[in-house]
């Protein structure tokens, strides 16, 4: 048997997890020697004592996996570390080294996270959030709704793979004019009527909207900050549905309430794991996180709690991924989605 360990679940989650698994047994894909063990809490030094016993343990994408927390997973003899996610920037990797294998779900569903991209642009354009409370109080008024036709418009697209891929399509479907930067260009995007790759340099004063689709690296860290942020047009929408830690949040901040920055629309926040993914609406869970207070108090902020992985398809993307990795590195020793 092998015993898996499941950290940070929701229900969902559970669902998912035990239907993937169901449906790979049933198509003999996967030995049915799995058992799943689901953990509601987030991994740290005092829970990670859940996976005593464990063959394999289960992380997300707010799991902090630093040195201590390794330690005890080699002395409980852990075989594997499953990310039920894309993203591995909260796994301290140099410590890890080889003491145990990770693995990842590098793609479950660019469609998901792309169309929350554009769900977040027409939102914060047009304000149709704001319009839903105001109506529902029989206010019919238009005083501060006014948006700009995207038709037309400039959108610069930071990462071209297959998420940003994707958006850059949608853009292109709103006739938008579209232009990225990606240190790897992708050929086939470059065949595309009205989209071009520009640098860094040309994208942010050419961008009406500025969306991010690129992974959390030293060199993408902080990549809209102040200085950045002075070379866009003034009045630029923001998107972010990939990482927090691409904003410099607090210089964000700054650019709102100036008007520097327009809009934003954020899906991602550099200091979520404190409170995203979890209930903190209760009169005893104060925003103690002045930045995140800030913005959630900002009429030209739409925040969403990094939802944008968050549909059925994906879902079972992720976890028949998972399952997937467990089973081959047992059966086989593969690993094809080693970090």
């Amino acid at each position: 048997m092998i015993n898996i360990s499941i950290f940070d679940t929701k229900p969902h989650d559970r669902t998912f997890l035990k239907d993937a698994l169901a449906q790979l047994v049933k198509e003999k894909t996967v030995s049915p020697d799995m058992e799943l063990h689901f953990i509601k809490d987030h991994a740290n030094e005092e829970t990670i004592s859940f996976a005593k016993d464990s063959d394999v343990v289960c992380f997300f994408v707010n799991d902090i996996i630093n040195a201590p927390l390794i330690d005890k997973l080699v002395k409980y003899g852990v075989k594997l570390i499953a990310m039920r996610c894309a993203g591995f920037n909260n796994v301290d990797l140099e410590y890890l080294g080889d003491k145990i294998p990770i693995v990842r779900v590098p793609e479950y569903s660019p469609h998901a996270v792309a169309e929350h991209a554009l769900a977040l642009l027409m939102t914060i354009n047009r304000k149709t959030h704001r319009a839903y409370n105001r109506t529902r109080e029989i206010n019919f008024s238009l005083d501060g709704f006014l948006g700009m036709d995207l038709y037309g418009k400039t959108c610069g697209v930071i990462g071209t793979g297959k998420i940003g891929a994707t958006f850059i399509k949608l853009m292109l479907g709103l006739g938008m004019k579209v232009i990225a930067y990606d240190v790897y260009e992708n050929e086939e995007l470059k065949k595309l009527e009205n989209f071009s790759y520009v640098d860094l340099d040309s994208l942010f004063p050419l961008s009406d909207v500025i969306s991010l689709h690129c992974p959390l690296l030293p060199t993408t860290r902080y990549i809209i900050n102040s200085s950045t942020i002075n070379r866009m047009k003034t009045g630029v929408i923001l998107i972010n549905t990939s990482r927090g830690s691409l904003i410099h949040t607090r210089d964000l901040v700054q650019a709102l309430i100036n008007g520097k920055v327009g809009a934003a629309g954020l899906d991602v926040y550099e200091e979520e794991a404190a409170y995203f993914f979890e209930d903190r609406s209760s009169t005893e869970n104060v925003v103690k996180d002045e930045v995140l207070a800030r913005l959630l108090g900002m009429s030209n902020v739409l925040m969403t709690s990094h939802q944008s992985f968050f549909t059925k398809e994906a879902l079972f993307n992720i976890s028949k991924t998972t399952i997937n990795n467990i089973h081959l590195f047992f059966d086989t020793g593969e690993l094809p989605n080693k970090v």
